[in-house]
């Protein structure tokens, strides 16, 4: 019974540190394959698809992994704010704080995921965004002509094209999260001035 309770200990940590290892190589070569994963974290490739059966599955479970995070940022930066405008807002800058990590790794996961598998993953946060943008379309500090079920749908749509626009080197990192956050908030009606004060104060 030991000797397998330690096995299996000894499997996660394996397992762990190849998903650690291999988010910092693709981070750093959106290309490195199966065996630079395996070298960098001192591992045989075959202790690798060991674990992960293939790159494509590799990537999906790092994706999984970068969605959770995302999911959890996103509920702590609401958690006990009343006003929608701000739980959005803080929602956002919450969720930058670690999608700067992400941000190339959603843009390699298009590519073996497909967004639509992206979109999946990212249901329950959706359906958060909905019930905050409802109210704040029943409170007036919203105003937009979509239903909140696809504002929340442009929304994300938004902070994907704002983590693309600072992979191609459009918008520079640092201010991302600030812009993402007033961009999300005038596509819902709050006027620009209002969004950018809002903002500013909260990223202090």
């Amino acid at each position: 019974m030991t000797t397998m309770t330690t096995g299996t200990s000894r499997a996660d940590i394996n397992r762990r540190r190849i998903l650690d290892v291999a988010l910092a190589e693709l981070l750093r070569d959106p290309d490195a394959s199966m065996d630079q994963i395996a070298r960098a974290a001192g591992v045989v490739r075959r202790t690798v698809y060991g674990h992960f059966p293939s790159r494509e599955v590799l990537i999906s479970t790092l994706v999984d992994e970068a969605v959770q995070a995302l999911s959890a940022a996103d509920a702590a930066g609401r958690e006990g704010v009343r006003d929608p405008a701000e739980a959005v807002a803080r929602s956002v800058l919450s969720v930058w704080a670690i999608a700067d990590r992400y941000r190339l790794l959603i843009a390699l996961a298009q590519r073996t995921v497909t967004m639509q598998g992206i979109r999946e993953r990212l249901a329950p946060v959706r359906q958060e965004s909905i019930g905050l943008l409802q109210r704040g379309l029943d409170e007036n500090v919203f105003s937009s002509a979509l239903p909140a079920p696809a504002l929340a749908y442009v929304h994300e749509q938004m902070l994907f094209a704002v983590m693309e626009a600072v992979n191609d080197g459009l918008l520079a990192p640092e201010e991302a999260g600030r812009c993402a956050a007033v961009t999300v908030l005038t596509a819902a009606g709050v006027p620009a001035s209002e969004a950018t004060e809002l903002v500013a104060k909260l990223n202090d």
